[in-house]
């Protein structure tokens, strides 16, 4: 068993203590501060009297900064108290925790009071638990020297999946499968590898929706895989306060600066305003309402690319969209080196919406500002709080030349193994040979852009950007109409909204009656009939508003009826009204007298309601087409199985 295994193990028989007076739901309270607490306690003891020195020494208001370089970290605690001694003093325990915690420095104070774990001190010392369970952790040794940062990682995102298994909360809203995480990090850096092994490179790097931190953890380990010289600045925003207080303190405890991670909703409260980094990158909850936000949002809209969101706004329940126009606004220019990009979406972004919607207006101005370089279809199962199909989007705003105007369509939907056993809805997973092997296939087709002559795989396409992009015209067709007087012509005249003005509805119901089964081919021929019935009558011909209700009730739709004029401008029927989308290398014309007009010779197109639209049917282009079984092998087996069900009633039944 690995170290961080053992170590989540040995914290998570805590919960032995807390059984009865905690739920199981409830673990993640008490386990997940000690657990920050004692590592803190930990990584602060070689310094600890130094602070205590130079806090008695100085007589200055503002000390932290001195207390910082006292302590050679970015925090501090000044309290005299520590694990060793809250441990000794049963009687004292609740105060001397206290003391103890109120003792650290302002930044690491922030993160404990969004555990709020206050009230757990109450609520344990209530029940007779804080004594036996802070002995318990002042038996776990979380030193640098027995756990590093990378391993302490671990501990904290083991805790995290567990605690989500047994409180049946949804792990995906604190934490995304470590394969994919991997997968989406070699994919994001695989083209910057030279790059990054430049000497002093200093590499910023931002997830918006950070949870507890394991993408930004990740792109670090890459990183400083390629180069272990290389200096990565981590930044973060995350909403959920567990979420929040577990990523800082990992940032802290990694000797990343905290203060990068901000706590908030990074649609209305950005926390990184003006900033710019190399590399972006986040797995935001899927189909996220942003109705809370909404004022907030619609008014940085209307800043146009000034703002955020001038692309466009996604629909109010899902904010995918905004994640990524967020991100977007966050890279850096071209002539600064420009960034790239990565984000896990569902199916909906690449077809929701129909040509000029918001979710369509923003992958235009996605794909007309060359900003997308390549999805990946993933395999559904993947991860365990859905079971839907997802895929990683791509995008740089410094893309190889050989990519310009083009776009990489990969299909990995194959690339799986069963797990052992299921997580929740996740039931697959991705091996490390299969992360590499879509990794390859990515940067193969990084090469094939650049050269045509290089050998192609199957699961892989490339398009130029204009092939998402389409025309939605109207096509309409003649009204034509013949007339009649039938039972439902009568019924439909005495309901008729218009025609309730009509004080001499009644004697007019009774005047047509006479022409009950009577047709007009022409509106002219039938006017004539039902003038004549109301006159002989002795009745107004109805007013104009009325007499449209008249007219509409007695015309029934034919294709070999009258073509209906107004103004001598032909009327299209609503009900024959169809839409094409046209793709936009293809001539509108050429595209309707082909493919419409010897369907439906009387159509046209009504220009005034044409749209550009884009969408990116990926499934479609990697389908293929599996021809049915033959009939008589069907046939066969369903006879096989009607054998089968007879031998097992005659069981049954005898």
């Amino acid at each position: 068993m690995s170290t961080h295994q053992q170590l989540a193990g040995f914290i998570w028989s805590v919960a032995d203590l807390l059984r009865g007076d905690y739920k199981q739901s409830e673990y993640g309270k008490v386990i997940l501060p000690l657990t920050v607490l004692r590592r803190l306690d930990c990584v602060i003891e070689p310094t600890r009297e130094a602070v205590w020195e130079r806090d008695k020494s100085t007589n200055l208001t503002n000390k932290d900064q001195l207390l910082r370089l006292a302590a050679k970290l970015p925090f501090y605690n000044t309290s005299r108290q520590s694990f060793a001694t809250i441990g000794a003093d049963a009687a004292n325990v609740a105060k001397n925790l206290r003391d103890y915690i109120n003792g650290f420095s302002p930044n690491a104070r922030e993160i404990l009071d969004k555990y709020d774990f206050d009230t757990q001190i109450a609520r344990l010392h209530g029940a007779k638990l804080l004594y036996p369970v802070v002995q318990k952790f002042a038996d776990i040794d979380l030193h640098l020297n027995k756990v590093d940062n990378h391993q302490m990682g671990y501990v904290f995102e083991e805790l995290i999946r567990r605690f989500s298994e047994i409180s049946n909360e949804t792990a995906g809203e604190h934490f995304t499968p470590r394969e994919v995480i991997k997968l989406m990090v070699n994919l994001l850096i695989a083209p910057d590898a030279e790059r990054l092994t430049e000497p002093g490179h200093v590499i910023n790097i931002l997830d918006p929706a950070c949870g507890t931190g394991g993408m930004l953890s990740a792109a670090e380990d890459h990183i400083t895989s390629l180069n272990p010289h290389a200096t990565v600045a981590l930044f973060g925003q995350e909403l959920n306060g567990e979420s929040y207080a577990i990523c800082r303190s990992d940032m802290m405890l990694k000797g990343q600066d905290p203060g990068n991670i901000y706590f908030g909703n990074s649609f209305s409260d950005d926390g990184h305003e003006g900033k710019t980094f190399d590399y972006l990158l986040a797995n935001p909850p899927f189909g996220v309402e942003w109705k809370k936000v909404k004022d907030e949002v619609e008014a940085e809209a209307e800043l146009g690319h000034a703002g955020r969101f001038g692309a466009g706004l996604p629909r109010i329940n899902d904010g995918s969209f905004l994640f990524l126009q967020h991100m977007l606004s966050k890279m850096r220019p071209v002539d600064k080196g420009g960034s790239r990009l990565a984000i896990v979406f569902n199916g909906s972004p690449l077809f929701t919406g129909a040509a000029e919607s918001g979710e369509s207006n923003i992958r235009r101005w996605i794909l007309e500002n060359d900003l997308l370089e390549g999805i990946v279809a993933l395999p559904d199962q993947l991860f365990y709080n859905t079971g839907i199909s997802t895929y990683f989007w791509i995008l740089s705003n410094r893309k190889a030349p050989a990519l310009h105007r083009k776009v990489i369509l990969l299909d990995a939907r194959a690339q799986w193994v069963k797990m052992r056993k299921s997580l929740g809805d996740k039931r697959k997973m991705i091996s490390d040979d299969q992360i590499a092997t879509i990794t390859s296939l990515y940067a193969d087709a990084l090469k094939a852009a650049a050269d045509p002559s290089h050998p192609g795989h199957a699961n892989v396409k490339i398009f130029a950007t204009t092939d998402f992009g389409y025309r939605r015209i109207t096509v309409e067709r003649p009204l034509k109409l013949r007339f009649e007087i039938t039972e439902d012509t009568l019924a439909a005249l005495a309901e008729a909204k218009p025609l309730q003005k009509y004080e001499q509805l009644d004697a007019l119901l009774v005047a047509l009656k006479p022409l009950l089964g009577t047709s007009w081919a022409t509106k002219k021929a039938a006017k004539t009939g039902l003038h004549a019935a109301v006159a002989e009558a002795g009745l107004a011909w109805p007013a104009a508003a009325v007499e449209k209700g008249l007219w509409s009730a007695v015309s029934v739709s034919d294709p070999d009826g009258e073509v209906q004029l107004v103004k001598g401008e032909v009327v299209p029927d609503p009900d024959l009204r169809d839409y094409e989308n046209v793709p936009l290398d293809q001539d509108v014309e050429e595209y309707f007298a082909r493919e419409v007009i010897p369907h439906v010779p009387d159509a046209w197109i009504d220009h005034t309601k044409t749209k550009v639209g884009y969408e990116i049917p990926l499934t479609r282009h990697f389908y293929v087409y599996t021809p049915p079984r033959p009939l008589a092998e069907i046939d066969a087996e369903l006879r096989e199985l009607e054998s089968q069900i007879q031998v097992l009633l005659s069981e049954v039944t005898q």
